[in-house]
């Protein structure tokens, strides 16, 4: 049985991907440091449930301290690493920046030293579609320039990127990096707006909403983005042998083995029809607090998804609606709500 490396599987994305890969017939070692973010009693309930499976190994660690990964990497020789374990949140990273620096620069520095003397077949890291920042031309392209990071949290991210592709040229490390578009669905993190507008909504507090609403947003529900990351770990790049062999809209880095491919939905949707999605699941409407835009924020996201579809075959595609209505139903039963 082929064995991956999780980092943050005690996370939102990195539960949902543990439990598919256990599934289908992984062994899974989940590495978390289980921070009080927010709620670490969800982050335990997610790991409890991954216990379940024979083929799971827990690891408590922080990725910035020296050596937690070469031990691991030593014993279990995956096949795959998927870097998800990051400090996540615009916002938070206004009046938090250290926590990002050692989160996300320092532990993914860790991450790549570990892998550079551990060799695996492919590591696969997450990025953010906060990386395009105040690019304007959508659809957001791979290829597109992005240079222009609108909050710190994107900065890292992109400072990320940066990172593995030195590696991938130095030391030949297949890498790929996806770009995720606002990932929402059960088992969510409570600070994302689905999870607090559904709370406010049944508990009958009111919502802010900013930028007055005029927002659109490339919404990803978590099983979507889920298949597309299996089917990208079977994807490993290649340094090419010749620029000319890259094909035209492909990421692939001329000289190392290295991509970017974005993972969203393609479909941008209306911040205002997002919330009645939320308030049509609920049962009830909210009370909006209409708010300028807040610092660090962008107000659309739009993900070109013709690169995911050409590797692997497939484009997320579950409408907000049917997604939304999952998530509040388990919101419900999860919380007695």
């Amino acid at each position: 049985m082929p064995t991956a490396l999780i980092t943050g599987s005690a996370g939102f994305i990195g539960y949902h991907l543990s439990d598919r890969l256990l599934r289908d017939g992984w062994q899974v070692v989940g590495l978390d440091a289980m921070t009080d973010y927010y709620d670490v009693r969800l982050k335990r309930r997610r790991h409890e449930m991954l216990g379940e499976y024979k083929g799971f190994t827990p690891v408590n660690a922080r990725l910035e301290e020296p050596g937690a990964l070469d031990g691991l990497l030593a014993r279990h020789s995956p096949e795959a690493v998927v870097h998800l374990a990051a400090q996540a949140g615009v916002r938070y990273s206004i009046d938090h920046p250290e926590d990002y620096v050692n989160a996300n620069l320092i532990g993914t520095f860790r991450l790549l030293e570990a892998v550079r003397a551990h060799p695996v077949g492919h590591l696969l890291m997450a990025s953010t579609s906060s990386v395009y920042g105040a690019n304007d031309a959508m659809p957001y392209g791979e290829c597109d320039k992005a240079d222009s990071q609108m909050s710190f949290y994107a900065a890292t991210k992109k400072a990320n990127e940066a990172m593995a592709h030195s590696y991938a040229h130095l030391y030949a490390m297949p890498v790929t990096m996806f770009r995720f578009f606002t990932v929402y669905g059960t088992w969510g993190r409570p600070d994302m707006a689905h999870f607090k507008f559904t709370r406010a909504i049944l508990n009958g507090e009111p919502i802010d909403v900013y930028n007055h609403g005029r927002m659109r947003r490339d919404f990803t529900y978590i099983d979507d983005l889920v298949e597309a990351l299996v089917r990208l770990v079977a994807v490993v790049p290649a340094r090419p042998a010749d620029k000319a062999d890259i094909a035209a809209g492909d990421s692939l880095s001329p000289v190392a083995p290295f991509r970017i491919v974005n993972i969203g939905n393609s479909r941008p949707v209306a911040l205002m029809d997002y919330i009645k999605a939320i308030e049509k699941a609920c049962g009830r409407e909210a009370q909006k607090n209409f708010m300028e835009m807040q610092s660090g924020d962008v107000p659309a996201t739009f993900a070109d998804t013709a690169l995911l579809k050409r590797l692997t075959g497939y484009v997320p595609s579950t409408p907000v609606e049917d997604g939304i209505a999952r998530f509040v139903q388990w919101y419900r039963d999860y919380y007695d709500a």
